[in-house]
Order: C-alpha cells, then structure tokens, then sequence
C-alpha cells in the first residue's frame, strides 16, 4: 500500500510536468524543440512506468482509473521512440491527463484505509 501511494505521487509529478511541458505547444511545436519534447516524453515514460507497478489489489480497488492507457504510452515511447506521433502525444497531455490527474490526486487526497 505504501509503495502504491508512492507510485501514486510520482505519476501525479510526471503527469503535472507533462502539461507543463507541453504548455501551447502542439506536435510540430515539439517537433521543433527537441528540450521540451524529450522532458515531455520523458515524464509520460515516468508516468506510464509508476502505473505499470501499481499493485494488483490496488489496481481493482480504483477501477475508475485507466491503469493500461499510461502503460501501453510508455510502452509505445519505449520501443517505438523513433517513431512516435507528437500530435497524438500533445492531444493525449492536453485532453486527457488533466483528468486523469484529477483521478489520482483525489486516491492521494485520500487513500484508502
């Protein structure tokens, strides 16, 4: 349980770093600026990792969270760098991980007994 709760915090770091990174930028933005492109697809590496370790147990007890999406990302940034659509990984930061974020700040806020 600690240990989730330690994921937890680092993947709520990487996923307020990637927004932060991404700022306005799309995918040709990055495409530009290799800095905030490789910070970026840095911390969604980081943040698909932290989920990819979160326990079984506590996986099933947060089913509203969408544990394999960051997996599979990383997974895809991982094997696949040379080759990865920037677009779709601006679209994903900006529309998805705010909520996503929201998800795991609030398991943070208050974990489970």
């Amino acid at each position: 349980m600690r240990r989730d709760l330690v994921l937890i915090a680092e993947m709520i770091a990487a996923a307020q770093n990637a927004i932060e990174v991404l700022g306005t930028l799309d995918g040709d933005g990055l495409a530009q600026d290799r800095l905030r492109r490789d910070a970026l697809l840095w911390n969604m590496t980081v943040l698909g990792e932290a989920a990819s370790q979160v326990s079984d147990e506590f996986e099933s007890s947060h089913p509203g969270i969408p544990w394999r999406s960051p997996a599979q990302l990383r997974n895809r940034i991982v094997h696949g760098y040379w080759d990865v659509d920037l677009d779709i990984i601006a679209v994903t930061v900006r529309n998805q991980l705010p909520d996503l974020l929201k998800l795991l700040k609030a398991i943070g806020d208050h974990p489970p007994a």
